[in-house]
């Protein structure tokens, strides 16, 4: 379809004010990190470093940091290994029921997170209370898993649906067991689908913070959920901004990598 000069500029106009909108706040929070004001007045009366390595001895930030590492990598993994096993399992097999659990395994993600939060509270407190389980960084990977799980299946899924099935015909006919099949023609080829959904669970659980709010216990805290608590304290606004631009960057990073894999139409190589 080919577009008027008029239709362009106003097409491109359009998009440039829905970017900007979006995304200068966030260049704003990068901004404030440097500025010498700690009350943040416009314009910056100059430029410093201070508040960055203020953030980087906080004693506070780099636990929380830690925390969030460790229920990110954590969920990731559980998200690894139920994400591919139920996408193999629908997208390979005919079964009873084949759509509705396709259908119940990609609804967690479409719900809000305040109630899946309000759910997993409730199924912990009935479930793990009476077992002496407490809430903690357990229950924050557990609940950070149950959306996780959706990136992944969704990107395998994707994938397995680009890969013709004679290719494991094939494998069949010249001898190969399943799991042989699998190891060497189906991983292969299904292998960078398998990480950018690893690198999107990890940036989906790493910026958390409703579900986290509702599974953490008292002395559970992630990165972003730290970040709410000292928002409001005036000595500590300017290590949250840098803190906060940190948290977008890293968030940047695999998110692009796992959006240029996913693009891959070759359907395979790292």
């Amino acid at each position: 379809m080919k577009l008027s000069r008029t239709a362009r500029i106003v097409l491109g106009c359009v998009t440039a004010a829905g970017l900007a909108v979006v995304y200068a706040p966030l260049l704003l929070v990068l901004l404030n990190s440097f500025n010498a004001d700690r009350s943040f007045g416009w314009p910056p009366s100059g430029l410093t470093g201070e508040w960055w390595r203020a953030a980087l001895h906080n004693h506070g930030a780099r636990d929380a940091l830690l925390t969030s590492l460790k229920a990110g990598l954590a969920a990731t993994g559980i998200a690894l290994g139920l994400g591919t096993m139920a996408a193999y399992a629908v997208h390979r097999h005919r079964f009873f029921g084949r759509r509705t659990v396709s259908f119940l395994l990609v609804l967690p993600i479409a719900l809000p997170g305040i109630v899946s939060g309000i759910a997993l509270n409730a199924a912990f407190r009935t479930v793990l209370d009476p077992l002496g389980i407490g809430f903690g960084l357990f229950t924050v990977v557990v609940g950070h898993a149950t959306f996780c799980v959706v990136v992944v299946f969704n990107n395998v899924a994707a994938r397995l649906r680009r890969i013709s099935p004679s290719m494991a015909e094939a494998s069949a006919d010249l001898g190969a067991r399943p799991w042989q099949t699998f190891r060497h023609v189906t991983f292969p080829a299904m292998r960078s689908a398998l990480f950018a959904g690893a690198l999107l669970a990890f940036a989906l659980s790493f910026d958390e913070i409703v579900v986290t709010t509702f599974t953490a216990g008292p002395g559970t805290r992630t990165l972003p959920i730290w970040i709410y608590e000292n928002l409001a304290r005036p000595h500590q606004a300017p290590v949250v901004n840098v803190v906060a631009a940190l948290l977008v960057a890293l968030s940047v990073v695999p998110v692009a990598v796992a959006q240029r894999l996913s693009s891959d139409t070759a359907g395979g190589r790292l």
